[in-house]
């Protein structure tokens, strides 16, 4: 008979595996969170059981600016990066993945209420899109075309687009994400 979940792991373990603590930032530049200086914040419960698993600050308009100024200087150093290099980065992310697939998949099936298969299918979506990311990051061709003036030529090179917002479906919280995210 086909279990719809299987709840035979401890979530405490799986956050202290993950380094994810009793309360957590809204968000994060990477090297600084945010400044948790909002007192209002939102237990994370899951809907498997009822329980709590932790808790997140809310983000206030101040720590909104901060990430998106910190992503925007960081993406002027990052585009001069050559796509291999960046592939290369993504490719180590995911390793991490893969070396942290049966917590993370176990997280995502709690916090959401799938089934643990579907939330192991979510990592390894993530897993796929940076194998095909690195992929990506190593096709260095581009279209070159004849143009009307003489002695001139045209073509085509692609640079990364900058900073961009990514909104996900509750149901899908990893996978999505990742589509857009590991191929930037």
């Amino acid at each position: 008979m086909l279990k719809l979940l299987v709840m035979d792991f401890d979530i405490k373990s799986i956050l202290d595996h993950l380094s994810i603590s009793g309360t957590n930032p809204a968000c994060s530049t990477g090297k600084n969170s945010a400044s948790n200086d909002s007192t209002a914040i939102k237990d994370i419960i899951s809907p498997v059981d009822g329980q709590k698993i932790a808790s997140v600050h809310f983000a206030g308009k101040d720590d909104y600016n901060r990430v998106v100024e910190a992503a925007n200087a960081a993406f002027v150093q990052w585009r001069a990066v050559p796509a291999p290099k960046r592939g290369e980065i993504v490719r180590q992310i995911g390793i991490a993945l893969r070396q942290n697939k049966t917590e993370l998949g176990q997280l995502v099936s709690y916090e959401m209420g799938k089934s643990l298969q579907e939330g192991w299918g979510e990592v390894q979506e993530m897993i796929d899109v940076c194998d095909l990311a690195v992929g990506q990051s190593r096709q260095l061709f581009g279209f070159t075309m004849h143009s009307e003036r003489t002695e001139h030529r045209m073509y085509e090179q692609y640079h990364p687009l900058g900073t961009v917002g990514i909104i996900s479906a509750f149901n899908f919280p990893v996978a999505v994400w990742s589509w857009n995210a590991m191929l930037a």
